[in-house]
């Protein structure tokens, strides 16, 4: 039976130019920093730009852009994202709160479904979807039911990260979705190129490295300093890819 929400998708995704699924193969590795920082950078080049966090292990991009519980979706014949630091903004916390959100198989997808087909993005030259981490049921439906989507992977350092690195990027190329590239994050050590040789192996290409920073960390709540830690030159740079890789 086809899901009649479906049928929606393409009239709310129509406004948009590009949708950049930021994913990773284990959780931890700064994923959701690296999503918001992306989505606040194109943001600032005056891009209009969309950040939908449908991380189901736990949102967390409302923590780093510090958004207040009076900053709501509004309804107009579904939802309009919030209005956050010049980004559209949607969460999957609008709907669970603080709760955990204790999910599987049918019940990920629905809510995914729902989300996808209630919100009114608008027009918009980015929207930066921050993932799930793995290759679990909100990968896959998203695969399957926004046609435009492209993948961004981050990993850090550890070839035990990486490991998880390879089988996701073998089943995105099996589907036949395209891989923008690999961000290494938190590295700290800038001699080593131990990831971006791996990366070229898998046919990938590196696109840059974050160094390991405290001040990243210093910066949740207060996204006006994100970008001036060590996430701003790569993400500077990463902005630079996506400008020239329009498909």
């Amino acid at each position: 039976m086809i899901d009649p929400r479906a049928s929606i998708f393409g009239e709310r995704l129509a406004k948009t130019g590009r949708v950049v699924a930021v994913s990773s193969g284990k959780g931890g590795v700064g994923k959701s920093m690296v999503a918001t920082a992306l989505a606040l950078g194109l943001a600032r080049q005056g891009f209009r730009v969309g950040l939908f966090d449908v991380d189901f292990t736990g949102p967390s991009t409302h923590i780093i852009l510090g958004v207040s519980q009076d900053v709501q979706p509004k309804e107009d014949r579904g939802l309009v994202p919030a209005k956050v630091e010049g980004l559209c903004y949607m969460s999957l916390v609008y709907f669970i709160g603080n709760r955990p959100a204790p999910l599987r198989g049918v019940d990920v997808s629905n809510a995914l479904i729902e989300l996808l087909a209630v919100t009114q993005w608008g027009k918009l030259d980015f929207l930066i979807v921050d993932m799930p981490p793995g290759i679990g049921d909100a990968v896959l439906d998203l695969v399957r039911l926004v046609k435009k989507i492209e993948f961004l992977i981050i990993t850090t350092p550890s070839l035990l990260a990486f490991e998880v690195v390879k089988k996701q990027a073998a089943l995105l190329e099996e589907l036949g979705m395209p891989i923008i590239g690999v961000v290494e994050n938190m590295k700290q050590d800038n001699n080593s190129r131990v990831i971006e040789e791996q990366t070229k192996q898998l046919g990938l290409r590196y696109l840059s490295a974050v160094a390991f920073d405290p001040n990243i960390e210093k910066a949740i709540g207060d996204p006006a300093k994100l970008l001036d830690t060590a996430l701003g030159e790569p993400i500077a740079n990463l902005a630079k890819v996506l400008l020239g890789n329009k498909m």
